[in-house]
């Protein structure tokens, strides 16, 4: 079975352990991954493409050194290798232009700010998992215990 990863990016560690720790239900399912950085997460992304696994979700942080999180969004969106990976842009610093272009130029599945609530980004993360794997043809039924239920059965009928 082709594993199934999860990107977490923020140059921030302890704002990395909280997303991870927040998912960590997930975890027997679905390998959870971090990047300190755009480049950083573009390199992993890379890595488990080659590996022949799958990168289903890429939360980002917008503000980060470097180049932002809609930058980097925008690049996995114009990579055909990852045009079912879903993308959540996780942040309390966007501005609304920024929030635009995260919309219009990093084409996110998912807005969410800081802070924010452990169940809503589980509940999140979720449901944009059960739409990665129903969209990229992957065999939902070993990771039913951990999809969201409604968007299966709505996607399934």
């Amino acid at each position: 079975m082709e594993q199934i990863n999860i990107i977490c990016v923020d140059d921030q560690q302890e704002v990395l352990d909280s997303v991870l720790r927040d998912l960590r239900p997930l975890t027997p399912l679905v390998r959870l991954e971090e990047a300190s950085g755009v480049e950083d997460c573009l390199s992993l992304a890379k890595q488990i493409d080659q590996s022949g696994d799958h990168v289903a979700i890429i939360i980002s942080d917008q503000v980060m050194p470097g180049a932002s999180g809609t930058e980097l969004l925008g690049k996995v969106a114009a990579d055909r290798r990852f045009r079912h990976t879903r993308k959540v842009l996780l942040t309390g610093q966007a501005t609304h232009a920024d929030t635009i272009n995260a919309i219009n130029d990093g084409h996110i599945d998912n807005y969410i700010e800081k802070p924010w609530q452990p169940e809503r980004i589980l509940s999140v993360v979720k449901r944009l998992l059960t739409l990665y794997l129903l969209d990229s043809g992957i065999d939902h039924r070993p990771y039913m215990s951990i999809l969201d239920q409604p968007t299966l059965l709505a996607k399934l009928h």
